[in-house]
C-alpha cells in the first residue's frame, strides 16, 4: 500500500474529512489532497504528527519500505507491538518487551535469551538451536552493540531487584521465591478476575509493558500463580492453563 492510500484510509477510518485532518497537523486542506493523490509526501515533522494522531508507525504510515526488527531481541515488528516512548509515541527500534515507557527492560543478554528462548522452541528448533541462534544474532543489533551508552547504568536493573524483594517479603502460602521478572504485554496478561459481588473486573492496560512471571504452585496440581508489577502495584493470581479460571490473591499498591 502507498502512502496515499494508507493515509486515505486511516483519514476515512477515523471519520475524518480533509479540513479535520488538515488542522490537527496544521497544514493545508490542500496538502492533504496532494497526499492523497499522490502528488506529494509528508515531511518528516508532519509524520510524526499523522504517527501520534492515528497511533501507527511511520514506517506504516510510508507504505512499510522496510521491515522493522528490534535491535534488542530480533523481533520482526508490526505496530501492535512497537515499544513507547515516554510520551506515549512509538519507537520503531524496539518491540514492547525491551522498551516500555522509555526504558529498556533488559540489560543482562543472557537474562534475555532465557526470556526468549521458551517461545522459539518447536518439534524442528530445539532449545540448544535456539540458544545458539541467540547469542549469535544479539550482538549485532544496535542495542547490544551500544550498550554502554544506551543503557541506565543498572538503574533499571536496581528496580527490578527491589521488586523482586517486595514479592518475596509477602511470603504467600505456596508460592515459590522469585527469581526473576520478565517484561509482558499488557493485553497478553490482562485478565478478568472475578469478585465476590459477581463482577468480573480486569486491573491492567492493554497497552501497557508489565513486569512478570508464572511460577508453579508448591502445593502442585494444575493451578500457577502469576505475578506482575510496575512502579505502582504488585499483583499476584492464580490459574489454571492458558489463565482459565483465575483468582486475585493479591493487589497492593506500592
Amino acid at each position: 500500500m502507498n502512502t496515499k492510500d494508507v493515509i486515505l484510509k486511516l483519514r476515512t477510518e477515523n471519520g475524518l474529512s480533509q479540513d479535520e485532518l488538515a488542522e490537527k497537523v496544521f497544514v493545508t486542506r490542500q496538502a492533504v489532497s496532494r497526499w492523497e493523490n499522490g502528488d506529494t509526501v509528508p515531511n518528516t515533522e508532519t509524520l510524526k504528527l499523522l504517527s501520534r494522531l492515528f497511533d501507527v508507525s511511520i514506517n506504516t504510515l510510508l507504505g512499510e519500505p522496510r521491515q522493522l526488527i528490534c535491535q534488542c531481541c530480533g523481533m520482526p515488528l508490526e505496530d501492535s507491538i512497537i515499544g513507547r516512548n515516554k510520551d506515549k509515541t512509538l519507537n520503531e527500534d524496539y518491540c514492547k518487551w525491551c522498551y516500555a515507557d522509555g526504558e529498556y527492560t533488559y540489560s543482562d543478554m543472557d537474562a534475555l535469551i532465557s526470556a526468549c528462548v521458551p517461545h522459539m522452541v518447536n518439534e524442528n528448533f530445539s532449545e540448544e538451536q535456539a540458544r545458539a541462534y541467540l547469542k549469535q544474532a544479539l550482538p549485532k543489533l544496535n542495542y547490544w552493540k551500544k550498550y554502554a551508552e544506551l543503557s541506565d547504568d543498572g538503574q533499571f536493573e536496581i528496580f527490578k531487584k527491589q521488586l523482586v524483594d517486595e514479592i518475596n517479603d509477602l511470603h504467600i502460602d505456596g508460592m515459590p521465591k522469585v527469581t526473576a521478572l520478565n517484561a509482558l504485554a499488557g493485553s497478553y496478561v490482562n485478565i478478568a478476575y472475578p469478585l465476590p459481588n459477581g463482577a468480573n473486573v480486569k486491573f491492567l492496560d492493554d497497552a501497557t509493558t508489565y513486569l512478570g512471571n508464572q511460577l508453579e504452585s508448591e502445593f502442585g496440581g494444575e493451578r500457577c500463580f502469576g505475578v506482575l508489577a510496575n512502579m505502582d502495584f504488585i499483583l499476584v493470581c492464580t490459574y489454571e492453563t492458558d489463565g482459565k479460571n483465575p483468582e486475585l490473591v493479591l493487589y497492593k499498591k506500592r
